[in-house]
């Protein structure tokens, strides 16, 4: 094997298995972020949450504990694929898109981040319907990974693991040229201000984050709305027919509901 070919592996091997061990800490947030997201949905019936708090409180009562780790499973066999490729295809995509040198735009590592992120996303989509319809139940049992995807698979057949994939796509490539267009460049404009190593880590990641989040929630909220879409009823019409309800029904604040756990979440994913 070249020394290029043992890089890679090397490169998406290490982005995987942080981000396995990073989302074991951090999946209660995602919890709690899709269930804001998918609060006051219309066509459904949905619990209504006050704010993060509420959201709590709520499933504590109602749901226990355990609950905030519903879709435990197929968030590591997310994490596995899409982070995976998201983060260790990075480094090659730079070289492709002439990323790579010391003068490089960040014009130039966000079409990098965004294609490394949109390959990543296609591995990964069957895991995040998954993921987010195991988070969005709201009922107190907790049915298993292997329950959702027959479901799925009856109801819609093996497309329905391709739900929301055009939303998924364009989540990634904007989050991944985000993070590492906006995460390379608050790393060098902070490094005067702290010391390296875990602090400037973790305020370049801390303030990537913040527009990461402004960036991405719109695709997330519909990314989660599609794929959490009944088996036995169809809310959406795709993309712009999620994007034009969610304005009508819920008005343009709607595209940013969950912002707080979604930064809450960015950073210390980010940094760790």
């Amino acid at each position: 094997m070249s020394s290029d070919g043992a890089k890679l592996i090397k490169n998406v091997g290490c982005a995987g298995g942080a981000a396995v061990f990073t989302v074991s800490f951090i999946h209660p947030i995602d919890v709690v972020k899709t269930r804001l997201q998918i609060a006051g949905e219309a066509g459904r019936q949905t619990k209504q949450y006050n704010g993060v708090s509420g959201v709590v409180k709520t499933v504590l009562a109602d749901e226990g504990p355990a609950a905030f780790y519903k879709g435990i499973q197929p968030a590591w066999l997310r994490e596995a694929s899409y982070t995976s490729l998201r983060l260790g295809l990075y480094e090659p995509c730079k070289g492709i898109v002439g990323a790579d040198k010391k003068d490089a735009s960040i014009l130039r590592k966000f079409l990098a981040g965004a294609l490394a992120g949109g390959l990543g996303s296609l591995a990964g989509n069957p895991f995040d319907v998954l993921k987010t319809r195991m988070m969005a139940y709201e009922g107190s049992d907790s049915p298993s990974i292997t329950y959702f995807a027959r479901e799925v698979n009856e109801g819609q057949g093996f497309a329905g693991f391709y739900k929301g994939i055009q939303a998924n796509v364009m989540r990634a490539m904007i989050l991944n040229a985000t993070k590492m267009g906006c995460y390379d460049t608050c790393k060098g404009a902070m490094k005067g201000y702290f010391s390296d190593g875990i602090p400037l880590q973790f305020a370049s990641a801390f303030t990537a984050g913040f527009f990461m989040t402004i960036t991405v929630s719109p695709f997330d909220i519909i990314r989660t709305r599609l794929m959490n879409q009944p088996s036995d009823a169809k809310l959406y019409n795709g993309f712009a027919d999620c994007a034009m309800k969610i304005l009508k029904n819920e008005g343009p604040t709607g595209f940013w509901k969950g912002f707080i756990p979604i930064w809450s979440r960015f950073a210390p994913t980010t940094c760790i």
